[in-house]
Order: C-alpha cells, then structure tokens, then sequence
C-alpha cells in the first residue's frame, strides 16, 4: 500500500503557485508589452502631425522643441539630478536617442519616400536582437527572427509604391538612425536606470535638448512663427509621441527581452497608415490588409510565449544519484512491510516552468 507523505501534499500547492505565478508573469507581461505599444502607435501618428502643421524645413528646431521644453516639463514633477556615472550616461544616451537620432529620422524622411524611409526603419527588430545579443547576452531566438522577417515585409506592402529613387544620403541617415536607436535601447536595458523612467526620460530629453538647441540655432537660425495649429501640433508631439512614448518604451526594454519589444515597433507604420486613411483620405486596398496582417502576424510569432512553443526548448535530463533518485526530489513515497520499514521509492524530478 502506497501512503504518500507530506512532501506529496507540499509539492502539489507548490506546483499550483508555480502555475500561479507564471500566469501573473504573463498577464504582467502582456500589459507591459501592451503599454509599450502605445510608442509606436504615437510614432506612428507624428508624420501626419509634423506634415501639416509644424513648420517646414525647420527639423533640427522641431527636435529641439520637443525634447527640451518636455525633458523640463518632466523634470519639474520629478526633480531629481543624475549622480555618479548617470551624467555621463544620460548625455550619452541623449545624444543617442534624442539628439542624433531626431535629425537623422528628419534626414531620411526629407531625402526618402516615406514608403522606402518606413521599410528600412522596419529592419529594426534584427538590428536590436543582435545588438541585445552582444550587449546584455540575449540570444536572439528563431522566432523573433521569422517574425522580423514577416514584419518588415508587411511593412514594404503596406506602405512601398512603384516608381520611387533611392538616394543613398538617406538611406545611409536612415540606417544609421535605426542602429544608433536599437543601442540606445539597449543600453537602457544593460545599465538599469537607478530611478523611475519618467525621471529617467527627463534627463535624456533634458540631455539631447540641450545638444540640438545650439546645432538648430546655428544650422537653421532663429525659431520661425509658430501658429495656434503648430502650438497643438507641439504639444501632441512633445506630450504623447515623446515624453509618454520614450517613457512606456524604455519600461518594456528594461523589463522585458528587447527583441520582443522592438517588433512592437512595427506597428509604428501601421498606425501612420491609419491615420493617413481615416485623416487625409489614402488609398487602403488589399495589399494593405495583407501587409498589415503580416506585421501583426509578425509581431506575435515573435513573442517569447509563441516561440516556447513553436521551438520549445529541450531541457537536459537530471542525473541520478546513486541511491536511484534524482538530486532535488521532493515528492517521496513509503511502502510498507510487513516489518513496519519503509523503503523510500524515487519518484519523477519536478519540471521546471518554461520561461515566457
């Protein structure tokens, strides 16, 4: 007769906390993933907004107007400066998402058309998993790399159109501005930031800001007249597509692997072509829907929780110790004989959860 023992009842309310909390883990990371979504989707919405209402042929003063006054703006409601190693941090980082890579984003949309600027900037998923593999030792894994794949062909269905030049200006200011991004995002990721990221995002916009304002003034002159449209113009674009979006995306980098994260981005084109159909009245056919199908289908099969299991991972079998069971056991059984002596029986290793 088999009688099991308190490890058996403490193994299975063990069990179902591990069930437990792993859905806790999705759930929470769905919602960070979710939030993070919100960047792209106001990227996305800032090519409608910057085209007809902000002034023209004015792009280093625009990025200069909508990292400095936010970068403050954030700054008054948590006033908190770097220490240490987080000055130089922070300008570096500035200059890297904010400083250098608002011109050169300017750069490739005045030298490309917008379909081939969004095709190329769709290449970032790749860029930042193999960037998040030299890094911070995030190996990029099948899934993430078919779903990249997917993604930016969508994105060239969704948005290329025949007849457009290619001029290598703006290709290279395109490429560079997705590469000096992806390490930018990264290196959040690799450094965690001591504080929260609205404080975080501050001193970066504050950082880059400071970096444009004087290149603007000596580029491009004094600052132009600025409307009523232009002032909501700014506003939309310094409040949600800068300081919100920078905020909720830094959140998903630092939490969740950057691969995931960066095929989010995809959907940035989409929205732009949302916006462009619902407010300026373009063309939406089928090779629209296919392509938008094919980033959102892209964007999941990238997740970790869809590649565990498209490729899930074979895990080693636990060696034996000499007595029969497996190192680590906790579920033991007692057989008994007639003598009143137990003979423990070894009984199967618990499985470890697989990582989403």
């Amino acid at each position: 007769m088999i009688r099991p023992t308190w490890s058996m009842d403490w193994n299975i309310s063990d069990a179902e906390a591990i069930l437990s909390s792993m859905e806790d883990k999705l759930a929470g990371r769905t919602s960070v993933l979710a939030a993070a979504a919100i960047a792209p989707v106001a990227w996305g919405s800032t090519y409608y907004v910057t085209a007809t209402y902000l002034p023209e042929d004015r792009p280093l003063f625009s990025a200069a107007v909508r990292a400095l006054p936010f970068g403050l703006l954030l700054l008054a409601f948590r006033p908190r400066l770097p220490r240490g190693s987080w000055w130089w941090r922070s300008l570096l980082l500035g200059t890297i998402n904010i400083a250098a890579f608002f011109p050169l984003i300017f750069l490739a949309a005045y030298r490309l058309p917008g379909g081939l600027a969004a095709t190329l900037t769709a290449t970032s998923p790749v860029v930042v998993a193999f960037v998040a593999w030299a890094l911070v030792a995030e190996r990029p894994r099948a899934n993430a790399l078919v779903g990249a794949a997917l993604g930016a062909a969508g994105v060239a269905l969704l948005v290329l159109r025949a007849g457009f030049a290619v001029d290598a200006l703006g290709v290279a200011a395109s490429l560079s501005a997705v590469t000096l991004f992806s390490v930018g995002s990264v290196l959040v990721k690799r450094w965690q930031p001591p504080v929260d990221l609205v404080t975080f995002t501050a001193w970066q916009l504050v950082a880059g800001g400071l970096v444009l304002a004087p290149v603007a003034l000596l580029v491009e002159g004094g600052p132009p007249e600025i409307d009523a449209p232009a002032v909501g113009g700014y506003l939309f674009i310094g409040l949600v597509g800068t300081a919100l979006a920078y905020a909720v995306w830094f959140r998903g980098m630092r939490r969740l692997p950057a691969a995931a994260v960066s095929l989010v981005g995809l959907l940035n084109p989409v929205a732009g072509t949302v916006v462009g159909v619902v407010l300026a009245g373009e063309a939406f056919g089928a090779v629209q829907v296919a392509g938008t199908a094919l980033v959102l289908g892209g964007i999941v099969i990238g997740q970790p929780a869809v590649g565990s299991r498209l490729w899930p991972t074979r895990r080693p079998t636990p060696a034996t110790s000499p007595t029969g069971s497996s190192p680590g056991s906790s579920i033991s059984s007692s057989i008994s004989s007639s003598n009143g002596s137990a003979e423990p029986v070894a009984s199967s290793p618990r499985t470890k959860p697989v990582s989403c």
